[in-house]
């Protein structure tokens, strides 16, 4: 049993790695893509950011979904749980970190309303202006 759960582990801590990177690799893709078409920075790099932020944030799902198991089923000691609580902490800042700075308000926050009674657009961390 403790060397299935440990396979797990491993094997979500490789699907964590492999989101990051992909995610990156493809945000990174798209950025490129986008800026040869409009060649304003600044309007592609925020959608580059958040790309990046996404892909973070489900691979660090990933990376405590592998230590969790691993530490509950392989070795379930006072100190490793306690370390376990420790990367938990520290990885939900940053997911909390990432979400803020990818959405514009904390998670708990309501997101603001359109003119027209919508949420705007997932990341764009802000209402849109009203149409006059």
């Amino acid at each position: 049993m403790k060397e299935i759960a440990e396979r797990v582990g491993e094997l979500l801590d490789l699907a964590g790695v492999l989101i990051i990177a992909v995610g990156v690799v493809i945000a990174t893709v798209v950025f490129v893509y986008r800026y040869l078409r409009v060649r304003d920075l600044l309007v592609v790099y925020p959608q580059f950011r958040q790309g990046v932020g996404r892909a973070i944030l489900l691979g660090l799902e990933f990376l405590v979904a592998g230590d969790i198991i691993r530490t509950v089923a392989v070795s379930p000691t006072f100190q490793s749980v306690g370390v376990l609580a420790l990367i938990v902490a520290v990885r939900t800042f940053l997911s909390i970190s990432l979400e803020v700075e990818l959405e514009g308000r904390w998670p708990w926050q309501a997101r603001a309303r359109t003119a027209t009674g919508r949420a705007p657009a997932a990341g764009s961390g802000r209402a849109q202006p009203a149409a006059e």
